[in-house]
């Protein structure tokens, strides 16, 4: 009798587990809404993109009953747009207004017109209408700028607009503000087929402004999902029409480079020249920025402001490359149910696929999507480690330096590394982590474009011998040695001013001689401009064990120059790991002779850089005495040995001195 229990609960745990486990485990589920019955066109959308596995694989589609309903994956075809001329027809000016009619033969479906043959330089606002004949007319711009100005660099000859049927379009000039254009040259409009691939997709980016140097506005943009098909970023900027605009901007993502440990280095996906010009109250911009496609989700906008005020940027929205779409029949318009989110699943394989010749050419109806549901909710989880969290052991008392790394829940974690560690591990190379065992946390090295920024003291005037009464000098101290190149950002309040100003390090004499200087950086800084602002001045800090400079300003006949205090600007380097659950992290550096680590986690680096991380920076050291300056300890070293010898040889001498016979009296 037990035995046959034990045999028939058996048999039930096997048959539930092929129940649970045989088959696609979704994690994401949302109706679809079909336009009608029989066949139809679904466009995938952000969530899809982001929820779905790479190429839709894991898509299914179901009725109402559970069955499954097959589909097709559709490509958008690759050939050019055809465009159908139009013929002039002239309209009636008015004392602010003119434009032009164009006829184009039939009734044809149409998104987009195109404007030839106007004599530039011009900047004008319009509006457009089309109908199918020439007394009923539907809104299709309401106001639109088109501008042709060649010295800015700037052209846009093309209108779009909602696909609809028509034969006739109008467009109407405002000329309220400036001259009249004559007609065009020519003017075309490009048709719509069945098969063409809607508008190009745009979704809203979150971005965020991020530390930076002088002279340089960057931002960190999270795309809503890792590895979009994104082929351009269009900026907004802030203030309206704004102002003229003329600036470089770049966009970077980290990738993983090759044969570095596993080290994550900025590379450049796009980069171009923000444009915009103003005339006549109406402005011209080109803000597109054409980018290759990103692996993550995290990417890096820099721009570079020169000398102007930094970029005020409004909004950020990517443009996706054109994608497949889905075709299934539907039975009527009762819902169906789509599900995805399984990495694992395989594509399906469909009776429909014999179709898919017919499928490119028929005519469909528009199906909509409904709202995601989640069904495994992972709210304010991190991202679990696909490997173990722990690596090998290691020796943990031949690191001279040990800090604690801030406690964090379980999950991708990126650790800002300080100046400190930056300072006593040139290279980054003896940089491991490791638990309250001694075992290793695996981590990976991520380098990014960002600087960041270590405050000094306030500057205070000093004096050395033989300084003119024109020159004013201030102590830099660094608050560490061996640093990295890094730049010192200097900040003023005045408004107009002209200096000379020279970064140098004191030098011991030679045989004796007084301590020198030698310039390690040097600069003019200029400001005219009472209204606004003077730009911060940018000293490059080249490496070396130094801590401690001076600042000499030349000011001539003028006041001393006000300084705001200092700040030094590093490389903002992190470490990406998996927080342990439960686990006590130390940092573990100064071992120079050790090797780089390799890791098997960079084989995973794409699939990291496409996560969130939640950020921890260290705490401040703890019983630590400063660092001593190696040049300083020379030169008491020097001043101490010379002072010294001084001492011995006067006892010489006083010893020589008394040892000599007095001479007789005289008789």
């Amino acid at each position: 009798m037990r035995r046959r229990a034990t045999i028939f609960l058996a048999g039930l745990l096997i048959v539930s587990g092929l129940a649970s486990g045989g088959g696609p485990r979704f994690r994401f589920e949302r109706p679809v809404l079909p336009g009608a019955a029989g066949p139809n066109r679904l466009e995938p959308d952000v969530p899809l993109l982001a929820g779905a596995a790479t190429g839709f694989v894991d898509l299914r589609l179901f009725d109402a009953g559970g069955r499954e309903v097959p589909y097709l994956l559709v490509d958008p075809p690759r050939r050019e747009p055809e465009w159908r001329a139009g013929r002039l027809l002239p309209t009636p000016e008015t004392k602010t207004a003119s434009g032009f009619e164009v006829d184009l033969g039939t009734s044809a479906t149409i998104d987009r017109v195109r404007i030839l043959g106007l004599p530039a330089p011009f900047l004008k606002r319009f509006r457009l209408e089309g109908g199918g004949d020439r007394s009923r007319w539907t809104l299709l711009v309401a106001q639109g700028t088109l501008f042709d100005l060649p010295e800015e660099k700037l052209s846009r000859l093309d209108v779009d607009f909602p696909a609809g049927d028509f034969r006739y379009l109008r467009l109407t000039w405002d000329d309220a503000s400036s001259a009249r254009l004559p007609p065009p040259g020519a003017v075309t409009a490009r048709l719509v087929r069945a098969t063409d691939p809607g508008r190009a997709a745009r979704v809203p980016v979150a971005f965020e402004r991020r530390p930076s140097e002088p002279g340089k506005s960057r931002f960190r943009l999270r795309l809503p999902a890792a590895r979009l098909p994104v082929v351009a970023l269009d900026l907004d900027v802030a203030g309206g029409p704004g102002g003229p605009l003329l600036r470089a901007a770049t966009v970077a993502a980290g990738r993983l480079r090759q044969g570095d440990g596993g080290e994550i280095a900025p590379a450049r996906l796009g980069e171009t020249i923000l444009r915009r010009a103003v005339r006549d109250g109406l402005s011209a911009s080109d803000l597109r920025i054409p980018v290759s496609q990103p692996e993550g989700a995290d990417l890096e906008l820099t721009v570079d402001d020169g000398s102007n005020p930094p970029l005020e940027l409004a909004g950020v929205a990517a443009e996706l490359a054109p994608l497949p779409w889905i075709y299934f029949e539907a039975a009527g318009t009762a819902p169906l149910t789509a599900r995805f989110g399984d990495p694992k699943a395989a594509a399906p394989r469909y009776d429909l696929e014999a179709l898919r010749d017919q499928v490119a050419h028929a005519r469909t109806a528009a199906s909509r999507w409904g709202e995601v549901r989640d069904l495994q909710p992972r709210e304010g989880e991190a991202v679990e480690s696909p490997l173990p969290a722990l690596g090998a052991p290691l020796d943990t008392s031949k690191f001279r330096e040990r800090r604690k790394i801030p406690a964090s829940p379980p999950g991708l974690t990126s650790l800002l590394l300080d100046a400190a560690v930056l300072s006593r591990s040139p290279g980054l190379a003896d940089i491991r982590i490791a638990d309250a065992q001694g075992r290793q946390v695996p981590y990976l090295l991520e380098r990014r474009d960002e600087p960041m920024s270590v405050p000094l003291p306030t500057l205070a005037r000093r004096a050395e011998k033989g300084d003119p009464p024109s020159l004013s000098r201030y102590r830099i101290e660094l608050p560490y040695p061996s640093l990295p190149s890094a730049r010192l950002v200097l900040a003023t309040s005045a408004r107009v001013f002209d200096r000379s100003v020279r970064l140098v390090v004191p030098v011991a004499g030679r045989q004796g001689r007084e301590p020198e200087e030698r310039t390690v950086a040097e600069a003019a800084w200029r400001h005219a401009d009472p209204e606004t602002p003077a730009s911060q001045l940018t000293l490059d800090l080249p490496a070396g064990t130094a801590t401690r400079y001076d600042l000499v300003v030349e000011e001539g006949d003028n006041a001393p120059l006000p300084l705001a205090p200092p700040r030094l600007l590093l490389p903002a380097d992190r470490l990406r790991f998996f927080y342990p659950a439960g686990a006590s992290l130390e940092l573990l550096y100064g071992q120079p002779d050790l090797s780089p680590p390799r890791y098997d986690l960079e084989l995973l680096a794409p699939r990291l850089l496409g996560e969130t991380a939640r950020e921890i920076a260290l705490g401040p050291e703890r019983g630590r005495s400063p660092e001593p300056d190696a040049e300083a300890t020379g030169r008491k070293i020097f001043w101490g040995a010379l002072v010294g010898a001084v001492v011995v040889l006067l006892l010489v001498l006083g010893r020589m001195l008394r040892r000599q016979p007095e001479e007789p009296a005289a008789p």
